[in-house]
């Protein structure tokens, strides 16, 4: 696994985290919310593991927020999105597609899919 890719999971873990953990919510319930295992979201939070798309979209649904949210980058120091213009938004959207698409593809190649 390359840098970026690193990168990635560990944008999603933090977020997902931290949208659970504003929620007030377990990682147990959260995985009952999405109708995943508890370990799946332990594993997802602790960059253990990627998720398909579809519990992707059962995460952000469980936790009330778009799919795309999970992946903007935060500041460490305040938890909250970096100050980004427009152009660089969508930049760092692209990056994220191409990446999961990259992810995607991999696991699908990988099970003969």
């Amino acid at each position: 696994m390359n840098t970026e890719q690193r990168d990635l999971r560990r944008v999603l873990s933090a977020n997902l985290k931290k949208r659970r953990l504003l929620l007030g919510i377990t990682q147990e319930k959260l995985a009952e919310k999405a109708e995943i295992s508890a370990n799946m979201v332990n594993d997802i939070e602790g960059c253990r593991t990627w998720v398909s798309d579809k519990t992707l979209v059962r995460l952000a649904a469980a936790l009330q927020t778009d799919v795309w949210s999970l992946f903007l980058p935060h500041s460490p120091e305040e938890g909250v999105a970096e100050t980004l213009s427009d152009a660089e938004i969508v930049h760092e959207l692209i990056h994220i597609k191409q990446t999961f698409d990259y992810e995607f593809e991999h696991v699908l190649k990988t099970r003969g899919l």
